[in-house]
């Protein structure tokens, strides 16, 4: 019967308790009044009274064992719950110092990772500044050596130009030398034939005059010799 009070019981029944003995107290304040000629009720009224003490006692009876009882399952409850919250706080305890092993883990991979992304940031940078500079030389290089070629270019070009131009001069001068060659020869040629010419003719005029006596060919006057040659001549 024990287990069946509850906390809220018991005080219940130490407040039943608490009347009941205001009760007795006011019983027993009244009883020699209310006892004035009247036996019975003085007996009734002590019967009574007896009753309800035996009622009370038997009653505190109860409420010690319940309130030992109560008291007990009250320790043994906090017990089981500081038990409890003590399981609960190694749990707690346990979980928090997982949580601090996790999160100093991840606080020491992010530091690494951290360390590698700027390391390979700074090879980055670094490898980025040699391509840079180099691409600068290079350009610079290859803008020097087209403004070379470009120079040699023009410098060749005027050099072509000055050739072709004493080209030009030289084949005008040969042209020219071969037509005064040509002219000279033609003009040779013609005064060698005009000089063969002439001389054939004067050839053939001394032939000529010769034949007939003509000028300094001319000869004295003799009639039978001159008439004896033409009759040779005739007969020729």
């Amino acid at each position: 019967m024990a287990a069946q009070w509850s906390r809220v019981d018991l005080i219940s029944l130490i407040t039943v308790l608490q009347d009941c003995e205001d009760q007795l107290a006011v019983l027993g304040n009244i009883r020699p009044r209310a006892g004035m000629g009247h036996p019975e009720l003085d007996r009734r009224r002590n019967e009574m009274i007896a009753l309800l003490k035996d009622q009370l006692q038997e009653m505190k009876a109860k409420t010690t064992l319940e309130r030992k009882y109560v008291t007990s399952s009250s320790e043994l409850q906090v017990y089981q719950e500081q038990k409890l919250n003590s399981l609960k706080e190694k749990e707690l305890e346990n979980e928090i110092k997982q949580l601090q092993k996790r999160l100093e883990e991840e606080r020491r991979n992010h530091t690494e990772m951290v360390r590698f992304l700027r390391q390979e940031q700074i090879g980055l940078e670094e490898k980025l500044e040699a391509w840079m500079q180099r691409y600068e030389k290079d350009t610079e290089d290859k803008q020097h050596e087209l403004t070379t070629l470009k120079s040699h270019r023009a410098s060749n070009l005027a050099h072509l130009q000055e050739l072709a131009k004493k080209y030009r001069e030289s084949e005008q001068v040969v042209i020219e030398d071969r037509l005064e060659k040509e002219n000279l020869r033609k003009e040779r040629e013609k005064e060698e034939n005009e000089w063969a010419s002439a001389i054939k003719v004067q050839s053939w005029w001394r032939g000529t005059m010769v034949r007939r006596g003509l000028g300094p060919y001319k000869k004295s006057k003799k009639p039978k010799a001159k008439e004896s040659k033409k009759g040779k001549k005739k007969k020729k």
